[in-house]
């Protein structure tokens, strides 16, 4: 018998670690910017960077999952918001390997904090299963996103404008977690 109130998942498939993604602001825009700045990147980055993010998060929320802790992760987040915001806003490019290296960095943290945040729910599998396919189909939405707007004719000052205002928040995470 379920408790009053709890919502029933089928063999807990995916359970609660799926919406955890989409509670957080910070977790959100970047796992966003991570997609559109693989589109940035173009060709293979488009799936080798959020592949490098969500594989480093699978590790980084095992860590987690273990009682692992860093120090300041949260301060590393927002960090990671505003890095990648600039990076939009600048409209940089890298290549494949850098772009890969700097979001497993941030993916690691991001899932360090998913796992701490674990909690007391019943399947680390499902949680973690939950977790890394929610943030795949947000790296996927930003960089669908990010393509239909490169595809208009103001697209690429639509792109900094939203880096932009990604950075700033990103900002403003900084000073609050600081």
């Amino acid at each position: 018998m379920m408790p009053a109130g709890q919502i029933v998942l089928a063999h807990d498939f995916m359970g609660p670690g799926w919406i955890h993604p989409l509670t957080g602001v910070d977790h959100m825009l970047a796992m966003l910017a991570v997609g559109a700045w693989s589109a940035i990147l173009g060709g293979r980055a488009i799936w080798v960077v959020p592949s490098a993010f969500v594989t480093a998060m699978g590790i980084g929320a095992g860590v987690g999952l273990a009682g692992g802790r860093v120090p300041g992760v949260e301060v590393m987040i927002a960090t990671s918001v505003l890095l990648l915001g600039g990076t939009i806003a600048a409209y940089l490019g890298a290549g494949r390997a850098l772009g890969a290296a700097a979001v497993a960095l941030f993916g690691f943290c991001h899932g360090i904090a998913h796992g701490t945040a674990y909690g007391t729910h019943e399947s680390r599998p499902a949680y973690l299963v939950g977790i890394l396919a929610t943030t795949a189909c947000l790296h996927v939405i930003g960089a669908i996103g990010t393509l239909v707007i490169l595809g208009t004719d103001r697209g690429r000052s639509v792109m900094r404008l939203l880096g932009m205002v990604t950075a700033v928040a990103g900002a403003l995470l900084v000073f609050r977690a600081a």
